[in-house]
């Protein structure tokens, strides 16, 4: 048995998946925080996590860039550049915003803004222990989607009726009922739908990772000051 892990962020936190999704029971569960992880049984051989690991200096990940790229319009919107890891000390959107401008003159999205906490919150977590960068990896559940779809990105939003159907027919294909008993555990607030559907796909992949089928945008990642890898796998 392959216990893995998939982890998207929520309203409550942390949307975690865990079990053998392709020969087991699964379980899931909000994290509050990320050291809870630590305490999960059976404990995950890989962690995969939707959120930027590994930030840089200045500019942008080369492995945004290559997710872009296999996305294609207008799933490529989907893929925003994280901040800068300097931004990381800002108590502001304008002020993450005045040390882009200073440093190589871009401003940081709201999108980012808005889940930088979480960004903090990871970069902390992997830095506390030597062996969670290897145990946790960035996934990206857009490009997870399309490895998972062959190589076509999905047609439609993800918030859409449309883009739930299609990303649900995957997942239903791999799960089967198995998810609507994992989602019994989980409480009736806290995370949204999509939350769960991107939970599958970076579940879906951190068993690729774990069977080292996984795709690794790019090939040779560049690694952050703190050593970290800058790098998306499907």
């Amino acid at each position: 048995m392959t216990v893995v892990a998939g982890l998207d962020g929520c309203r409550g936190g942390w949307l975690c998946l865990w079990g053998d999704p392709e020969n087991g029971r699964l379980a899931a569960r909000i994290l509050h925080e990320l050291e809870e992880l630590t305490f999960l049984e059976p404990r995950p051989r890989v962690v995969g996590a939707d959120i930027p690991i590994g930030l840089p200096e200045r500019g942008v990940r080369t492995c945004d860039r290559a997710a872009r790229r296999l996305l294609g319009r207008p799933r490529s919107s989907s893929v925003f550049p994280p901040p800068i890891r300097p931004m990381l000390e800002a108590s502001s959107h304008a002020e993450a915003c005045r040390i882009g401008d200073r440093i190589h003159g871009s401003r940081l999205s709201r999108q980012a803004w808005n889940i930088l906490p979480k960004i903090r919150e990871m970069d902390a977590f992997l830095v506390a222990g030597s062996d969670r960068p290897g145990w946790v990896r960035e996934v990206h559940p857009e490009v997870s989607f399309a490895v998972w779809n062959g190589g076509a990105p999905m047609t439609h939003n993800k918030r859409s009726v449309a883009g739930g159907r299609e990303r649900a027919a995957l997942v239903e294909g791999y799960l089967g009922g198995r998810l609507d008993r994992a989602r019994a555990d989980l409480p009736p607030d806290g995370f949204a739908g999509d939350d769960l559907l991107d939970a599958v796909a970076v579940l879906w992949t951190a068993r690729r990772i774990a069977a080292g089928r996984a795709v690794r945008l790019p090939e040779d990642p560049e690694r952050d000051a703190g050593g970290l890898p800058m790098e998306i796998l499907a």
